[in-house]
């Protein structure tokens, strides 16, 4: 006796239409990961142009405006521990509007204007 064809039929649409939004969930969590890295990678360049700027003698605007002009809504500190000056930055960075991460950078250069 010969399968019965007709009682598969559809079963490859159906099979896709339950893979379907696993594959669109993980391409949008891969494409939201490789935008938090490049996030946390313009923080890091901000914080480094940051320190730089307050060790050259600049004041703590100047360098607030070179971390918010490089990462918007970005918060920055900054400390002196004798020769170094460091900054830090922090901000939030939303993965699909359900998952938020904290990204946070620090760095600190020579101060005097070495």
């Amino acid at each position: 006796m010969l399968p019965d064809r007709d009682a598969e039929r559809g079963s490859v649409a159906a099979e896709l239409a339950l893979a379907l939004p696993a594959v669109v969930l993980a391409l949008l969590l891969g494409a939201g990961a490789l935008g938090a890295a490049a996030r946390q990678v313009a923080l890091q360049d901000a914080t480094a142009d940051a320190a730089r700027l307050l060790g050259r003698g600049e004041d703590d605007g100047a360098a607030a405006q070179a971390v918010t002009a490089a990462v918007p809504g970005a918060g920055m500190t900054s400390s002196s521990s004798g020769d170094l000056v460091c900054v830090s930055a922090r901000t939030d960075y939303a993965i699909g509007g359900f998952i938020r991460l904290g990204l946070q950078a620090s760095s600190c250069a020579l101060g005097g204007g070495l």
